[in-house]
């Protein structure tokens, strides 16, 4: 299956070098679901992430990390905990 989604998330730092080689990976996905799934994941546990369409899917998106809670379907949930 093409593969039509992107998500680039930010790699935290280990330690072990005093500068990363990647601060940024990208992982691709058939399907909007498959890579809103991921994302979800890599935002939870506080990284820094973008996603969009690779081209030349029609019609192109791109979501920047400003918009991402709203592409996950996270905006207004409220966590118990707080």
């Amino acid at each position: 299956m093409k593969h039509t989604w992107y998500v680039t998330f930010e790699v935290p730092p280990d330690g072990t070098l005093s500068r990363r080689r990647h601060p940024r990976l990208t992982e691709t996905f058939a399907t909007e679901e498959e890579a809103k799934e991921f994302a979800r994941t890599k935002f939870t546990s506080g990284l820094i992430v973008t996603a969009g369409t690779i081209i030349p899917h029609l019609p192109r998106r791109a979501i920047p990390s400003v918009e991402i809670p709203t592409w996950l379907e996270l905006r207004g949930q409220v966590d118990p905990d707080q």
